[in-house]
């Protein structure tokens, strides 16, 4: 009966095992499937991920794989003797500490139980009170460790942030990454969430891998001196053949790591537009449409972690079996030899007594063998997922160089359409135009203004403003008037003629619905400047007082009670209340030319004749995009453009202000 019910015992495991390996390769094949139609798949709709015309980075363990982890980690460690470099030598003398504890528990642990098994009480007593003494120090080693770890973690995150966000706040690269070029789509994602994940898994792959082959090299040593080389030999072969097989089986898992990724980010990204956008959203009672397009880019997301967590699932069946269990059996076979072996000379005039201890340290010494080996076995799938991180950033570091000098790409969603094929379209050569810095004066000579997909709004630009002559900026929507002060501004690339005009900060631009910074009051009406920079200008806060008062804002200071008051401003404030702050901010950085863009259509007529007076008097040039009648008074030239190619730049006449009005 008992060999019986063995025999059906192990029928059903076989029949169990049989069918999970048939689930595993049925769904592998699936997502094998899922992975080629997320790669070749054509879609209607825009993507919001980086990967364009069907080309994807290269995720796999590879050459370019190492190249660009040491790439990464000349930012992370910059230099051999530096705070990263003392965490690294750390964790690897309390990884040997630890090797060294765990040897030294092994034969304290054999010791204490052959002396339980003898019987002998003074024997017990001294090992156990061994283990007692060396509790303390075993305990440090481990959370030393520990701390290591995390602190080194930490450090990298640290290092590779702060080299990221210096090309991302280079200039305008944060702003050219989401308007001028496509190939990123969500670098928030990048910048928080993957560069965490990607020094983690460094810093995990570093210790999951130093620690198993300073055990597998002193457990061989120990080893081989009490049972030959042979046995070692064996696992070792075996590591190898295991290690080949699993990490072809695992070469789906960083291509699924960077997709998780990228889904992440446009659930992410979805939500975000939710938020920054609720008001409008509110008034249009979109929330069914929102609550769709959340939903499908939500499910987008759990379809693929399905997916993902099935793999992962068989993976880890498979794992189990090759690196674990199999490795036992291996490692029972090879214990098993010089004990099975009569003609062994090392136990011929052993007692049952020390064949047993001998049996017990040396058993334990070859499972950590081959637990160390597994473990080895197992850091190819954290070398798997590196290899998705890895290539996340590397993707953003490119881009963000490639913008910082000069280079971008933009790629179309969809096809053009009979509308928008009347717009002309030329090649164009971005920053082909030549910029000259000049004081008090701006000047388009031939240039064509143009989007960065290269629809040509004008082909032939030229007008010119001295300081003193306020420009009338209008024109219907989309014919440019935009696009005008973002080539002003350096936000757009010149794509040919030249362009005269003062330096960055000599320009300021107010938007219709101005920026209020986190911080405090005094902060909105000097930003971007800090305290210090205001002090460094000498402008006192009773100064600054006095520009509040100007657009009647003062009462706000009083209702706060100091300059250093912190709220949320962009909700604190009403809209005209926004507008006027910006006005103040204008007063205070006193530019040869600022662009005004429809930004006082929220403020009282009386308040807005005050505003431009007082930048005539203080010597600020206006360029104003308004549709209101009463401002043409206060300006000299207009510049119109029709929306079909053509413009005109004339003085402001009599005439034309009563055809104005």
């Amino acid at each position: 009966m008992a060999a019986v019910s063995k025999y059906l015992t192990a029928k059903n495991s076989s029949v169990a095992g049989a069918i999970v390996f048939a689930l595993y390769l049925l769904k592998q094949r699936r997502c094998f499937s899922k992975l080629n139609g997320y790669r070749w798949k054509k879609s209607s709709e825009p993507r919001l991920d980086s990967h364009k015309n069907g080309k994807k980075d290269k995720t796999t363990v590879d050459k370019v794989f190492l190249s660009r982890v040491g790439h990464i980690l000349k930012i992370m460690v910059p230099q051999i003797f530096c705070k990263e470099s003392g965490y690294m030598l750390l964790i690897a003398a309390m990884l040997v500490a630890r090797t060294y504890c765990d040897v030294w528990m092994i034969h304290n642990g054999t010791m204490i139980e052959s002396a339980i098994i003898g019987r002998s009480t003074r024997a017990f007593k001294q090992y156990l009170f061994s283990f007692i003494t060396i509790m303390p120090f075993i305990s440090l080693v481990n959370n030393t460790l520990k701390l290591g770890l995390n602190e080194l973690k930490l450090c990298f995150r640290v290092r590779l942030t702060q080299h990221l966000y210096n090309d991302y706040l280079k200039g305008f690269t944060f702003y050219k990454m989401g308007n001028l070029d496509n190939r990123i789509a969500n670098p928030d994602q990048l910048l928080t969430q993957d560069v965490e994940k990607f020094c983690n898994s460094v810093v995990d792959l570093y210790s999951n891998l130093s620690k198993p082959l300073l055990d597998i090299l002193i457990y061989l040593l120990k080893l081989s001196s009490n049972m030959g080389a042979g046995g070692p030999v064996s696992l070792l072969t075996y590591l190898l053949f295991s290690g080949l097989l699993l990490t072809h089986l695992r070469k789906p898992i960083s291509k699924m790591t960077v997709t998780e990724q990228t889904y992440e980010g446009e659930y992410r990204y979805v939500n975000a537009r939710l938020i920054t956008n609720s008001e409008e959203i509110a008034f249009y009672n979109g929330n069914k449409r929102e609550k769709q397009t959340i939903q499908k880019t939500f499910q987008k997301l759990v379809d693929h972690l399905y997916n993902f967590i099935f793999f992962r699932f068989s993976m880890g069946v498979m794992d189990s079996i090759i690196a674990k269990y199999i490795a036992m059996v291996v490692g029972y076979l090879v214990i098993s030899r010089p004990f099975l072996d009569h003609s062994n000379k090392r136990h011929l005039n052993s007692t049952h007594s020390e064949l047993r201890e001998d049996y017990y340290q040396t058993g334990r010494m070859l499972m950590s063998l081959a637990t160390a080996l597994g473990r080895v076995v197992l850091a190819g799938r954290e070398l798997s997922r590196l290899s998705g991180f890895t290539a996340r950033i590397t993707e953003i570091q490119t881009v963000l160089k490639e913008l910082n000098a000069g280079k971008y790409e933009r790629t179309m969603v969809t096809h053009p359409s009979k509308e928008t094929k009347m717009t002309e379209k030329i090649p164009l050569v971005p920053g082909s135009g030549e910029i000259v810095f000049a004081d008090n004066i701006i000047k388009f000579e031939h240039i064509p203004l143009a989007t960065p997909n290269g629809d040509i709004l004008i082909r032939d630009l030229t007008f010119e403003v001295t300081s003193g002559t306020n420009v009338l900026v209008c024109g219907p929507n989309g014919c440019g008037k935009s696009s005008l002060f973002r080539v002003l501004g350096e936000l757009w690339p010149v794509f040919g003629g030249q362009l005269t005009k003062p330096h960055r900060g000599k320009l300021f631009y107010v938007p219709q619905r101005p920026y209020m910074t986190l911080g405090s009051l005094r902060d909105q009406v000097i930003y971007p400047d800090t305290h210090d920079d205001q002090k460094r200008k000498g402008t006192s806060d009773r100064i600054l007082k006095e520009y509040l008062d100007n657009v009647q804002l003062g009462h706000i200071l009083d209702r706060e009670g100091s300059w250093d008051s912190v709220q949320d401003w962009m909700d604190v404030l009403s809209g005209g209340e926004k507008q006027r702050m910006a006005m103040a901010r204008l007063f205070y950085h006193k530019p040869q030319f600022a662009i005004l863009d429809e930004c006082t259509s929220a403020v009282s007529v009386d308040v807005e004749d005050y505003i431009y007076s007082h930048c005539r008097k203080v010597g600020i040039t206006l360029f104003t995009v308004s549709h209101r009648k009463s401002l043409w008074k206060h300006h000299q030239f207009y510049l119109h453009m029709d929306g079909r190619g053509n413009f005109e730049f004339k003085p402001i006449t009599k005439d034309t202000v009563e055809f104005g009005s």
